[in-house]
């Protein structure tokens, strides 16, 4: 299916993590459609990442930025402009389950916020004048933790839960302008973050052979490509009619009866 997103020019914030990733996914399945992802990251791994773009032929762009900072957005966005002139899209990814519970400082909480749903507030607030232009969009990729709790993790859930709350009052602001807001929100996905934090547990398999199972569709976790096709599928034309929605890539996971789950002993 042609998305029509050729030549869009798609900002993706938390694009530069490890290869498989689902920032990185997504910014190569927006090259492969045709279109010019920006990324927008503190790692310097962004870098590698545009010059393997453009040597495919992609025009492409990596803008280094602590995306807790607002004056380095701030510029970010106007790298952005001054080099391409609009925006048509902005993918607020960013997201670190970093373990900021109850018993964390008041920094490691307010620090996570910061993180996990002020830079997305941040990156929407710049890219605004530019997607006013454009009739562009803004989606926001969510987590399941927002609407189930996970247990140690007050901050992040937190932030998760306002990148939902956020989603739904941008839909409503933003609509006298044309610009739709969605969320994807996501269970359990095998990135490399992911896979790290099995390496570190002792029964690391067993643990992994338990979630996989306690996943309704398939007894699998969601494939990165997975979430990247419904990315630009729910910021394309084709999409042109949906604001405001939380679409769940989740394999049934928060919402279907758990009688479907195997046993996970």
């Amino acid at each position: 299916m042609d998305l029509n997103l050729k030549n869009k020019i798609v900002v993706v914030s938390g694009s530069a993590g490890k290869e498989g990733s689902i920032g990185e996914t997504i910014v190569n399945r927006l090259a492969d459609e045709g279109a010019i992802p920006v990324l927008v990251d503190r790692n310097a791994r962004g870098f590698e990442y545009v010059e393997r773009l453009q040597k495919r032929g992609v025009n492409s762009l990596f803008v280094q930025t602590d995306v807790t900072d607002p004056v380095a957005i701030e510029n970010a966005v106007k790298v952005i402009a001054a080099k391409y002139g609009r925006i048509d899209a902005i993918i607020n990814n960013v997201g670190v389950n970093d373990g900021a519970g109850l018993d964390s400082s008041y920094e490691d909480f307010m620090n996570s916020l910061k993180l996990n749903v002020v830079s997305y507030f941040l990156l929407a607030k710049y890219a605004l004048p530019y997607l006013k232009e454009s009739k562009g969009n803004i989606l926001n990729i969510g987590s399941k933790v927002a609407l189930t709790g996970q247990g140690g993790t007050s901050g992040y859930a937190a932030a998760k839960g306002g990148v939902l709350g956020l989603t739904r009052e941008w839909a409503v602001d933003l609509i006298q302008f044309g610009i739709r807001s969605n969320a994807i929100i996501i269970a359990e996905s095998y990135t490399p973050a992911y896979e790290d934090w099995i390496k570190t547990l002792p029964d690391g398999e067993t643990v992994l052979n338990k979630i996989n199972k306690s996943i309704p569709l398939e007894s699998r976790m969601t494939k990165t490509e997975e979430i990247a096709d419904t990315a630009l599928f729910i910021i394309s034309e084709k999409s042109s009619h949906t604001t405001g929605q939380f679409v769940f890539v989740d394999g049934g996971y928060v919402h279907l009866d758990r009688a479907l789950i195997r046993d996970v002993n």
